[in-house]
């Protein structure tokens, strides 16, 4: 399968999506020492490596890929294993980005596939993303002996970070290059850095302040799915202001959660979203005199026909294409000097 292929190593490229250099892996999405500084369940999600991709041009006519997982489980009930440890290609078409190919993982922890084959003649760009649910200890990519391959330079843009929640991370995606953050990406032709951890996305002191270590265009804050009322409004004002204070002209958007698809028949459901909602437009009220604080509603980030989750709550590829439409005018008017 892989003879006369050679291999590259995924750091030699450019990485996309690494907020931090000083991690303990690799492939990690906070620092080392925020193991000392942020709860466990979080230290462990930002061991998944969502968000991370690599960039790179090839004249290659076939592409195949290595990597190895940190964690044994492959796949979840509501999502699968392509989205979980998978990997995503995608190839520069024009001015846009296409779907190429999916790694398709079967085994613990070391997989190898052919991504595509048969390519026409011709140099590419190329663009690798990797699990959403799981951590990768390494990751190679082989092609021809013959074909070139290099690292494509880092966009000039600032990032965009996005921190939030399981639906932030990627759940439920069924490839790690639909999920919102990845799509938006590509939409902006714009680095992002995604900060979801799933159930785990509280607006804590300690996550502000790692935040505001970066130096990003733009800061999306979407935690609501995670946080009752009482939470919004005990954390919120203290996450926006330690922002502001580190990043005075940083652009910082606040998102409300998306309606669960059943809270036309469940009250206790359509009152979460009331009630949290209502906690977040009292904070944005309380602090909107504060330069460049804005606010997202979050009424249209789902269809009304309720056919673009798995479970009321996670988006599906389609739900995650609805969201990332309805963010797209929002964040292209904030990144517009």
């Amino acid at each position: 399968m892989t003879d006369n292929v050679i291999w590259h190593d995924l750091t030699t490229l450019n990485i996309e999506g690494k907020g931090w250099t000083d991690t303990r892996g690799f492939y990690d999405r906070l620092p080392a020492r925020a193991e000392k500084i942020v709860r466990d369940p979080v230290w462990n999600l930002s061991r998944d490596s969502a968000g991370i991709c690599a960039c790179f041009a090839s004249d290659t006519t076939a592409i195949h890929a290595r990597w190895s997982l940190r964690k044994k489980s492959l796949a979840m009930v509501h999502m699968p294993a392509t989205g979980v440890s998978g990997v995503d290609l995608y190839v520069r078409v024009g001015h846009t980005w296409r779907w190429l190919g999916i790694g398709r993982p079967a085994t613990f922890p070391d997989n190898e596939v052919l991504l595509c084959t048969g390519l026409p003649e011709g140099t590419r760009e190329y663009m690798l993303y990797l699990p959403l649910y799981n951590g990768v200890r390494s990751v190679s990519l082989g092609v021809p002996e013959s074909a070139s391959f290099e690292a494509t330079p880092p966009r000039r843009a600032q990032p965009v970070v996005f921190y939030g929640t399981s639906i932030t991370q990627g759940g439920c995606a069924s490839r790690p290059g639909t999920c919102y953050p990845a799509v938006l990406g590509r939409m902006l032709d714009r680095t992002t850095i995604n900060l979801g951890f799933s159930g785990n996305g509280k607006m804590e002191k300690e996550i502000a302040e790692l935040l505001a270590e970066l130096d990003p265009a733009l800061y999306v804050i979407d935690c609501l799915p995670n946080m009752t009322a009482d939470e919004v409004a005990e954390r919120a004002p203290e996450m926006i202001r330690i922002l502001r204070a580190a990043r005075p002209q940083t652009p910082i958007l606040l998102v409300e959660d998306r309606t669960y698809s059943d809270a036309f028949l469940h009250q206790d459901r359509a009152e979460r979203n009331r009630s949290s909602r209502a906690a977040l437009r009292q904070v944005f009220a309380e602090l909107q005199d504060m330069n460049d604080l804005h606010y997202m509603e979050g009424e249209q980030l789902l269809g009304a026909d309720g056919d673009d989750t798995v479970d009321g709550s996670h988006p599906t590829d389609l739900g995650f294409r609805r969201q990332a439409e309805a963010f797209f005018p929002v964040l292209k008017k904030l990144l517009t000097p």
